[in-house]
């Protein structure tokens, strides 16, 4: 799907895929996991449950409560057209459009009283993707920036990339170069006779035609020694040593073939790629998880076109809700079978909800103050409804979470103590999530 709509804020230019990587010991990850999940502790002396995130992003602000959280005693003109639909979790009702998300259910948990007070979509992305509210004092990490900074890389594979340019150019934030994101590009849903296209790659990570890697490492020295002399008379301190990491993981990749491998979904047997769905951002979660394999630490799907001022009901029905549900539930079932699911984190989220009164356009509008997210694997309960929204679905009734708890629940599951300092190139100490709170009850 190359979906080239914009939001009412003209935020999303087309829909896009964004993919984080991380890892150790050049291990592939099934050993890496089970190292793991033996060896590392959190502060709290809890071995770590999770090694991977696979975030599915619904760009726009999707209406969580057409989806994840239906009202159907509300008054008319709240509760929507659509009917709850029992799932495979107990006492877990979703939308009737989610058919096969029902179906795995169980081993996932809804967080139906999340919010927050931005209903702008930049900001509100900020902050969904950061875990910090955005400020114009400094400018946050994404939380693929944050892994990367955190977690050594496996060598041959980016440690963060993302597919298509993303908002602002530096999802590093403060901690510089070195860790924003590679650039993605190409397709990966099917073409004609249903074979992929088998066109993903990293943005200028690649030999031109005759170019080998002899003739390139021979350009390296040279250029290497071009620009020692260069440093010595003009270094600006943190770019320059950020463009030399870039530099030697480009170099790592193109000696590689992982990422190649990774990306090569016609290994996939064509009942497995069929089930993600034939559009790219089905597609794409399927590559999502051939990384994860190859050992990649964090990855993002994103799927634009969810901010439904009007017609939010058809969008819903004919488009959005038959692709979601066919590449979530596919992914976590997936996952689960490959044995994977315990060690990976799905994260399925977006900026903000809507609002649960529908519009004269037949549309929801923007709504922070209540909305609902699905988290599955990776440490959190399985067959979990956590929280509540009032009857007419305006706020959180009981367990309100914001942004920043589930980004520090989520660090928590990773072995990562989200209270400690990092520091900016400038060498100030910055807390990593400055306000979140582990989550408990969220976790196994």
């Amino acid at each position: 799907m190359n979906d080239t709509r914009t939001d009412c804020e003209g935020f999303y230019r087309r829909d896009f895929l964004k993919f984080g990587a991380a890892g150790l010991m050049g291990l592939g990850l099934p050993e890496l996991l089970r190292l793991e999940a033996r060896a590392a502790k959190t502060d709290e002396g809890k071995a770590r449950k999770a090694n991977a995130v696979i975030m599915l992003w619904l760009g726009g602000g999707p209406a969580t409560i057409d989806m994840w959280d239906l009202k159907p005693n509300a008054p008319e003109g709240i509760r929507g057209d659509f009917k709850p639909l029992s799932t495979s979790a107990k006492g877990v009702q979703i939308g009737e459009h989610l058919p096969k998300m029902a179906k795995v259910m169980h081993h996932a948990t809804v967080v139906r009283s999340l919010n927050h007070t931005i209903p702008s979509h930049g900001p509100a992305t900020v902050f969904m993707t950061t875990g910090n509210k955005p400020t114009p004092a400094i400018q946050y990490p994404h939380i693929g920036s944050v892994v990367n900074k955190m977690v050594p890389a496996v060598k041959g594979v980016p440690p963060f990339v993302s597919f298509g340019d993303m908002r602002g150019g530096n999802a590093a934030g403060y901690l510089g170069t070195a860790y924003n994101p590679f650039i993605i590009e190409g397709n990966a849903a099917s073409g004609k006779g249903g074979a992929p296209t088998g066109n993903l790659r990293v943005r200028g990570i690649q030999l031109p035609n005759g170019f080998t890697l002899k003739a390139l490492d021979d350009r390296d020295k040279l250029l290497s020694d071009f620009d020692s002399s260069f440093k010595a008379v003009d270094r600006s301190g943190e770019a320059v040593d950020g463009f030399d990491a870039f530099h030697k993981q480009a170099l790592e990749i193109l000696r590689s073939d992982r990422t190649k491998k990774a990306f090569d979904l016609a290994q996939e047997k064509e009942s497995v790629r069929l089930s993600y769905g034939n559009t790219a951002f089905g597609q794409g979660a399927l590559a999502a998880r051939r990384l994860v394999e190859a050992g990649v630490r964090f990855v993002t799907i994103s799927m634009g076109g969810w901010d439904t001022h009007g017609k939010n009901f058809d969008a819903l029905k004919s488009r959005l809700l038959p692709t979601l549900d066919t590449t979530l539930s596919a992914l976590i079932a997936d996952l689960a079978d490959r044995g994977l699911l315990d060690s990976t984190i799905v994260y399925c989220a977006g900026e903000f909800g809507r609002t649960p009164k529908v519009n004269k356009n037949a549309g929801r509008d923007h709504w922070a103050r209540s909305m609902a997210v699905v988290l599955a694997g990776g440490g959190f309960k399985a067959g979990y409804g956590h929280g509540t929204t009032d009857a007419n679905g305006m706020a959180p009734h009981t367990d309100a979470v914001t942004p920043d708890d589930v980004s520090a629940t989520m660090f928590q599951a990773l072995g990562i103590d989200p209270h400690q300092e990092l520091m900016t190139s400038s060498g100030r100490p910055i807390q990593l999530f400055r306000e979140g709170k582990v989550v408990k009850n969220l976790l196994a």
